[in-house]
C-alpha cells in the first residue's frame, strides 16, 4: 500500500530507487513487491527500465466504487420514500463474489423488526431476494459452479440448498422480474427484491424491502419495481420499449 501511495504521488514512472527510498523498504523488497503488484496489473513496468507506474487494475476497482458511490447517492432519497410508504426496512445491496454486501439502508424503530445485519454486512447471494436476483443472470454452468463452491449452505428450514429447487426459483425470478426470499436467511423475515441498472443496463444493485414475515405484502411489489426504476433512471438507465409498462 505504501508502494501504491507512492506512486500515487507522481504523475510520470517512479524508479525503484526512489520508490524504495520513498516507502523506506529495502530496494529487493520493494523490486518482489512490485514484480507481485505487476503481475495483478496493479502497477505497470514504464518504458524507462527499472521504473513504475500505476496500473489499469486500479481504474478498472476504482470504477466498480465509483458505481457503487454514485448508487448509493441515487437510492438515498427513493429509498427513504419508499420506507414511509411501507413503514418497512429498505435495503441497498450489491454483488462481491458469492455474497450480498449492504452498503446502504432506510428503517426504523416502528419497522417492528430487529435490523440484524448492518452496512457493511454479508449474506450468500441464494439465501437473499437480491443475491437471487444476481444468480438468475448467471448461465447454468455458473449457477452449477456457485452451488459446488458454497455448497449451498442453509440457514433455515426454508433455505434452498438443493441446486434443482434454486434454479427453479431462479426461473421464476427471471418470468417475474422479482425476487422473494421466504424466511430463507432468518426465521420470521422475508423480502422482496428488484434489480438497479446503469446505463449500460447492467444489474449493480439489488433493492428489497425486509419485514416480519406475517407483514409482508404483495401490493409493496409494484411500489419496490417503480422505486428501482427510478433509481435505476438516476443512474442513466432507459427501460426498453419493449419492456416499458403501458401508457
Amino acid at each position: 500500500m505504501a508502494l501504491l501511495d507512492a506512486l500515487s504521488a507522481h504523475s510520470d514512472p517512479v524508479s525503484l530507487k526512489h520508490l524504495a527510498r520513498a516507502t523506506g523498504l529495502h530496494p529487493s523488497t520493494a523490486h518482489r513487491i512490485l514484480n507481485d503488484l505487476v503481475v495483478g496489473r496493479y502497477v505497470d513496468r514504464a518504458d524507462v527500465p527499472g521504473s513504475y507506474r500505476l496500473g489499469m487494475r486500479l481504474l478498472e476497482l476504482g470504477n466498480l466504487v465509483k458505481a457503487r458511490l454514485s448508487v448509493r447517492e441515487a437510492a438515498l432519497e427513493p429509498m427513504r420514500e419508499l420506507h414511509k410508504r411501507t413503514g418497512q426496512t429498505v435495503n441497498l445491496s450489491v454483488r462481491q463474489g458469492d455474497e450480498i454486501v449492504y452498503v446502504d439502508r432506510s428503517y426504523s424503530e416502528r419497522s417492528g423488526m430487529q435490523v440484524v445485519r448492518a452496512i457493511g454486512g454479508r449474506a450468500p447471494l441464494h439465501l437473499t431476494s437480491s443475491g437471487k436476483l444476481f444468480l438468475a443472470l448467471d448461465d447454468p454452468r455458473l449457477i452449477r459452479a456457485y452451488a459446488t463452491r458454497t455448497g449451498l449452505a442453509g440457514h433455515t428450514r426454508n433455505s434452498l440448498t438443493d441446486v434443482s429447487k434454486l434454479e427453479r426459483e431462479l426461473s421464476t425470478v427471471r418470468t417475474r422480474g422479482y425476487a422473494r426470499d421466504n424466511e430463507e436467511l432468518e426465521i420470521g423475515v422475508r423480502c422482496i427484491a428488484a434489480g438497479i441498472r446503469d446505463d449500460s443496463g447492467r444489474l449493480v444493485a439489488g433493492l428489497s424491502v425486509s419485514a416480519p414475515a406475517e407483514r409482508m405484502q404483495d401490493d409493496w411489489i409494484a411500489e419496490l419495481l417503480q422505486t428501482a426504476g427510478r433509481i435505476s433512471s438516476g443512474l442513466g438507465f432507459v427501460t426498453p420499449a419493449s419492456e416499458a409498462p403501458p401508457s
